[in-house]
């Protein structure tokens, strides 16, 4: 007796079941990315990529553990208030405010129990900030979770910043 060369129902229909699952026939189901969380290093501080204008500052600000982010915000908001047209950057994983053509005269920067507010040319400032650095000129204001600080000084002393010659970096 001769073979046959046809197939049986059963294998018919594994052919079938077999082409109908084969990928590529319908489109497949992607995830848009989602976007990293950024990592926190030492104390806490967001580690930004280096970038110029708002978004990277944002991205800081946004990246500030807990009660460190709204102070973030109102800092950057006092900040934006006091010296129209100001320059943002993130150099050095922290936010910088500069005035065109002038260099940087301002940083924040976060640590485990406080924030950090650097003014470049502090000793200049009237009153002098509290805080004393290594650096001859550096002068700091140092804002913990419950401190209540004089945001009419901290304005005063961001205009007065503003308007000497800044740091290049």
């Amino acid at each position: 007796m001769a073979k046959s060369t046809s197939e049986t129902p059963r294998a018919a229909a594994k052919k079938v079941s077999a082409k109908v699952a084969k990928p590529g026939k319908t489109a497949p189901k992607v995830q848009p990315p989602q976007a990293a969380k950024p990592v926190l290093l030492s104390g806490g501080n967001p580690q930004i990529a280096k970038g110029y204008g708002d978004a990277p500052v944002q991205a800081y600000i946004a990246a500030m553990p807990g009660w460190k982010s709204e102070l973030g915000r109102r800092l950057d908001a006092l900040i934006v208030r006091t010296v129209p047209g100001v320059r943002k950057a993130v150099k050095w994983n922290s936010p910088v405010y500069g005035v065109a053509d002038e260099g940087w005269f301002l940083s924040i920067h976060v640590f485990t129990k406080y924030v950090k507010v650097a003014f470049f040319r502090g000793t200049l400032l009237r009153p002098v900030p509290p805080g004393e650095s290594k650096q001859k000129e550096v002068r700091y204001l140092d804002i913990h979770e419950d401190d209540l600080f004089d945001e009419a000084q901290l304005s005063d002393w961001v205009k007065q910043a503003s308007q000497l010659p800044g740091e290049r970096m």
